[in-house]
This record gives C-alpha cells, structure tokens and sequence, in this order.
C-alpha cells in the first residue's frame, strides 16, 4: 500500500471515512470526496488523528455530472498517478427526485455518476496499471429491476425500489467494464459490505424508518466490519488479477439472475453512455 494513491468517493463518513482512515494508516496516498466543506474538513482532521497522515480531498455533488466532470479534470490535473477508485458515493430519496441534468436522483448520484467519473478516469487508471476500480453495491441488489423503458421510476416509485435499482446497475456496471477493461490490468469488482447504519438513510420518510431499521438490525454490522471488505479489495495483493467478481463481503459470490445477464448489463452501458452523454468507443 505504501506510495499508493486511492481516490474513494463519499468518504467523509460512514465507511468510506473508515476506508480511507485504514487505508492511510497502511501507507496510501488518500484522496476523499465529498459535498459538504465541513465534513470534508472533519474528515481530513480525523484521518489524520487516526493515521497520522495528511489526505487530500476534493468537493464534488455527485446530483450534477458537471460537478463530476470538474472533479475529473481535477484529479486528472493534480494527481499523476491513480492506484485504486473505490466508487462508494451513495444516496437516498424519501421522494422522487430530479437533479439538475433532469434525471432521477438515486439512479444519477449511485448508479451514473460514479459511471461517467470511472470512464473520465480511466485513462489514468491505464498508465497506473496494475490498478483496481471498486464499487460498492449492495445486497439488496437481489431486489433490483432493469424496466428500460422507464429507469427513472415515472411510474411506481419508492425508496427501496430505487435503491434495489441503482445497486443492481452497481454491479452490472462492474462486471461488464471488466469485460471492457481485459488485457488492461485494470480490475473492476463490485462488493456488498453488509448491513451497516450509515447515515445514507436520513433521507427516508419518516413512516420507513422503522422498517429501515429492522431490516439493518437482522444482519447489523459495525462500520469498521463493513468497511473491511472494500479495504481488502482496494489492497491485498492477491486480489491483483481477480476481475468482474460480486463479493459478498469477503467472499466471491453469485449476484441475482439479473446481474449475470450480459445483454442487461451491455444495455445498461449503452443506456448509460447515452444519459452521461459520454462515448467510451472513442
């Protein structure tokens, strides 16, 4: 890890903060994101409390791609070399949601975000190859449905449904820019941390929280437990060469049905590409 430069996106609390305060602690040259300038000055002051190293940070609102094309240039511009992009970035919507590109919000910030930055950055994941893409997805995944026709949920929408939605595009994404990446020595893996409180559920309507909460509480974890999983696949080296893998925490792991289908996942590329209006033929 030492020397090593990681980006990780949503990492000024919750277990993108865990991630990025072990991860410095191991050496690496950290990088966080995030969209509020007071939590990423927390942030940085407590992953140098904690690893007695200074990380750098950059504001981006992932509801906007322009924000996300700025942060781009911007690590393009400042950072030369590029070891590991851990896409961790996430939100909910109590209500549906539309950001400033017209596009519903949990699809945009979980889903095509973290797509368009990943394709802007790739070119410099190429030159610092051998190099790792991470996404955290979710479990709930399993949940998940791809309606085409209507991704944004004009018809039908509820928090839950949306998220299932955004987490299977997580690892569909990952597993088919995998398939996209071969002969690079670049890795794409998508994980499920586990079941962890993090504070991505404070948009939820109140009438939800409860079942929110029972749901977490079955399988709860710690936000150390579920960072550890994203840690192991942003560092250890037997990991170089593993690729379009789900981990269900620490171990590799069928996805649903849906996220092994190519055709689903080729479409949601094409899907997405033309959303992000961004051509990863060129």
């Amino acid at each position: 890890m030492s020397g090593q430069t990681i980006l990780i996106t949503g990492g000024t609390n919750g277990i993108g903060l865990e991630s990025a305060a072990v991860l410095a602690g191991m050496g690496a040259k950290v990088i966080i994101v995030g969209r509020d300038a007071g939590r990423v000055a927390q942030a940085l002051a407590t992953i140098k409390a904690r690893s007695g190293a200074d990380a750098a940070a950059y504001l981006c609102d992932f509801a906007s791609f322009a924000a996300v094309r700025q942060l781009a240039d911007q690590v393009l511009r400042d950072v030369p070399k590029l070891d590991v992009l851990i896409n961790n970035a996430g939100a909910v919507f109590a209500r549906r949601t539309l950001t400033a590109d017209g596009l519903e919000a949990t699809f945009a910030v979980n889903h095509l975000a973290p797509f368009l930055l990943t394709q802007l950055l790739l070119p410099r994941l190429k030159e610092s190859a051998p190099s790792r893409i991470v996404t955290v997805a979710s479990g709930r995944h399993t949940h998940g449905t791809m309606d085409f026709d209507d991704l944004g949920f004009t018809r039908g929408y509820q928090i839950l449904r949306a998220y299932a939605r955004s987490k299977l595009a997580n690892v569909l994404f990952a597993s088919e820019q995998a398939r996209r990446l071969v002969g690079t020595r670049v890795t794409s893996n998508s994980v499920h941390p586990g079941r962890v409180a993090t504070n991505i559920w404070a948009g939820a309507p109140a009438w939800t929280k409860p079942l929110i909460r029972f749901w977490l509480s079955r399988t709860f974890i710690t936000v150390e437990e579920g960072a550890a999983p994203i840690i192991t696949l942003a560092s250890r080296p037997d990991l170089d060469d593993v690729t379009g893998t789900y981990f269900n925490r620490h171990e590799a792991a069928l996805p649903s049905g849906v996220a092994q289908d190519w055709e689903v996942a080729a479409r949601l590329w094409r899907e997405s590409e033309r959303l992000v209006a961004v051509n990863t033929r060129a």
